[in-house]
């Protein structure tokens, strides 16, 4: 079954490998004998799924993440089972892989208002006035 990413996109389970190995979370006596620990990789540049521009999207979002190689690596050890781990994991990918693939808010330039910009010099006119008001008066006798 594919892994849905959105609408348009999904990931076949053969292209994301998943691995498992003993855990250092909880499971008591448990942590010792049961491989609870789940290890998923996902080679970005193998992907027939994604093109090239989704490629190109997710290898900026999600460069540090990635290794040289181009794989994503990813792990889930907080559960006792390594099915609700898998699912964990899972949950996380998606999450990541949406926010990837999110179309960029690119922001509108805006002018200043006229009248916010003659409300800030009518202020600064203000303040001169009143600090040219509190100056103490020269001697004019002493020159």
């Amino acid at each position: 079954m594919p892994i849905v990413i959105n609408a348009s996109t999904s990931i076949p389970d053969a292209e994301i490998q998943f691995s498992a190995t003993r855990s250092s979370g909880p499971g008591g006596q448990n942590v010792n004998k049961v491989n609870s620990c789940v290890i998923l990789e996902f080679d970005l540049h193998l992907c027939s799924a994604l093109t090239a521009y989704q490629k190109r999207r997710i290898a900026e979002s999600l460069g540090q993440r990635m290794n040289k190689q181009g794989i994503l690596r990813m792990q889930a050890q907080r559960h006792r089972s390594q099915v609700a781990n898998r699912e964990e994991l899972i949950e996380r990918f998606v999450d990541l892989l949406q926010k990837a693939l999110q179309p960029r808010k690119y922001r509108v330039p805006t002018r200043v208002p006229t009248r916010v910009r003659e409300k800030r010099l009518e202020s600064k006119k203000q303040r001169t006035q009143t600090k040219r008001i509190r100056k103490a008066p020269r001697d004019f006798d002493d020159a």
